[in-house]
């Protein structure tokens, strides 16, 4: 443990600084769960979910109900650019799935064992300097604060099982839950930083869900990452800890095309993205 420690350390010192930008997508805005051109609206090429992620330029996202309407790779060449790399679950559910600006070097899936519907997908990340960063996309039951807590046991013990003890790791998706307080939180804080201070809107509001009420969505870093945390610097502004990006009051929203003002209230758009900013290697 302490060479590994030490071989992790000296990696970060030794590295170029490596700016990542990670945000958690649950960004879908139509009855069939799907990412589309025509998602939300039916005039604009992008769709909602596709806007607000360009919008936020993220090198990495853990995205939820990853379906598409075209071709997958067609989809993230239109959003990000031809030279992003993703894979997502094969599950003819609603999948999870990461988007990388990195090269993907491994990935899969670990057992939810409550829901058939999708598992707990991982990416292993190279970032530059031979460093791997672990990502896992989760979008946890919207049941019961004990379903949630069930399926975190699970995940923890995979991940504790899978990922160095020291490892630069993020979790991020829709976890559900309806208060910080919930039981799934103290599962996650012997591998995970679970912050006092959430990420909020620019207003203080940490609420993710469309209504602004509930804190459904996260991105969680291991104290080997959390530890190389910025601020978020968008549009002129930083915001620190992290932000829940509202298009209908981020200000200002004219500096980042394409989100337009109404894309965070469109029909079935349930969720907020969640960014977190780090600098690694710094």
């Amino acid at each position: 443990m302490r060479l590994l420690l030490l071989l992790v350390l000296g990696g970060l010192a030794n590295a170029e600084p490596v700016a990542l930008r990670a945000v958690a997508a649950n960004l879908t805005s139509d009855n069939a769960q799907s990412y589309s051109p025509d998602n939300g609206t039916h005039s604009n090429p992008e769709g909602a979910g596709a806007r607000i992620l360009k919008a936020l330029k993220p090198d990495v996202v853990m995205i939820q109900e990853f379906n598409t309407s075209i071709p997958t790779r067609q989809w993230v060449n239109a959003t990000f650019g031809q030279d992003f790399h993703f894979e997502k679950e094969p599950t003819k559910g609603i999948p999870n799935g990461v988007i990388s600006r990195f090269p993907i070097a491994a990935s899969g899936v670990w057992d939810d064992p409550v829901l058939n519907n999708r598992e707990f997908f991982w990416a292993r990340i190279r970032l530059p300097g031979d460093l791997d960063l672990w990502c896992v996309s989760v979008h946890l039951h919207s049941k019961s604060p004990a379903s949630r807590a069930a399926q975190v046991k699970a995940l923890m013990a995979a991940i504790r099982k899978e990922v160095p003890a020291e490892a630069l790791l993020l979790l991020g998706g829709d976890f559900n839950t309806r208060s910080p307080g919930e039981p799934c939180f103290p599962l996650m804080e012997k591998t995970l930083v679970v912050p006092d201070k959430p990420p909020h809107d620019g207003m203080g509001i940490v609420f993710t869900n469309k209504p602004r009420n509930r804190p459904y969505d996260w991105v969680l870093a291991s104290p080997a990452l959390d530890r190389h945390e910025v601020p978020v610097k968008l549009a002129g502004i930083e915001i620190d800890g992290g932000l829940v990006f509202d298009t209908r009051v981020f200000e200002p929203l004219d500096q980042l095309p394409p989100a337009q003002e109404g894309d965070s209230g469109l029909p079935q758009m349930q969720h907020m993205a969640v960014v977190r900013d780090f600098v690694v290697g710094k």
